[in-house]
């Protein structure tokens, strides 16, 4: 039981948090946490203004058990009578995190006989269906408010500024200096408000961008299509277009010292009973995202 909370802790990065997920209250996660520190005789967590830093030891130890750890839950899983596992379990997030990094992480999980529905959506309207109850769990892009769901930081990603090999040559060197030379040039956005595009541009540029887009579509492996056709720019996740930039199908117009950096999250309701799918699924995903 320690050794769960402690693998809570260290993938939720709060006592808090992990008691939410756990269904624990956050005195008898820290009460386990110590006395787990007690008897292995090392410091597991540093104490942080908000949440918790693992050790070098919580580190070791973590990936000592966490494979072992998953793969109980996945016996525990299948071996318990009496839980309802027919139901599936209802996991949302944006379409091209999905299809390419949590759908092939779950894979192993349905031939032992996950049920799983996923939606696809913006990040705002996905974490309202979570509030309400039509999700289990959320992959969101942006932090969760309120204290009625719980998220766990899963991965950072990278945000690069791209266009075809033919609109690269047309636009020129560019700094981030002079967002100039991309005044004429077609937009492709996930969203009509361009909200990747806005915040590369506040970030990089420091300037306001006050343009429309010329093509919006809500999925970005859309968006990576038609830039790669030629009929703009956009900006994209490093892991999402890493392939196409190594193949030359895509271009990177800048590498600044200090690109955009944007943190995605798990989330699940705070305080709903704990289910067996569930809780495989979501340390199946953090587990997995260690190397997204």
């Amino acid at each position: 039981m320690h050794l769960r909370t402690f693998l809570a802790v260290y993938r939720a990065g709060s006592f808090t948090a992990a008691g939410a997920l756990l269904g624990l209250s956050q005195p008898t996660v820290t009460s386990q946490i110590r006395a787990l520190e007690t008897r292995l005789d090392r410091q597991l967590f540093e104490r942080l203004p908000r949440g918790v830093a693992p050790t070098s030891v919580a580190a070791e130890l973590a990936t000592r058990i966490a494979g072992p750890m998953d793969e109980l839950a996945a016996v525990t899983e299948r071996a318990r009578p009496g839980d309802d596992i027919s139901e599936p379990v209802h996991l949302a997030g944006p379409a091209e995190v999905l299809s390419t990094r949590a759908l092939p992480a779950l894979a192993p999980l349905v031939e032992r006989g996950l049920r799983l529905r996923v939606t696809t959506g913006l990040a705002d309207d996905l974490l309202d269906g979570l509030r309400a109850g039509r999700f289990d769990l959320v992959m969101s892009a942006i932090r969760p408010r309120g204290r009625s769901v719980v998220a766990v930081p899963m991965m950072d990603e990278e945000f690069v500024l791209v266009a075809a090999p033919a609109w690269a040559v047309r636009i020129g060197p560019l700094t981030c200096d002079d967002p100039g030379p991309l005044q004429d040039v077609p937009l492709v956005a996930y969203a009509e408000d361009l909200p990747i595009v806005r915040r590369y541009w506040r970030h990089v540029f420091r300037t306001r961008l006050t343009r429309s887009p010329a093509v919006v579509m809500p999925d970005l492996r859309g968006v990576r299509a038609a830039v790669a056709a030629g009929a703009g720019i956009t900006v994209l996740p490093r892991y999402l277009c890493a392939g196409e930039l190594a193949a030359g199908e895509l271009v990177a117009l800048l590498d600044p010292d200090d690109p955009p950096i944007n943190t995605g999250f798990l989330a699940q309701r705070a305080g709903v009973p704990e289910r067996l799918h569930v809780t495989l699924v979501r340390e199946r995903l953090l587990r997995a995202a260690r190397t997204w």
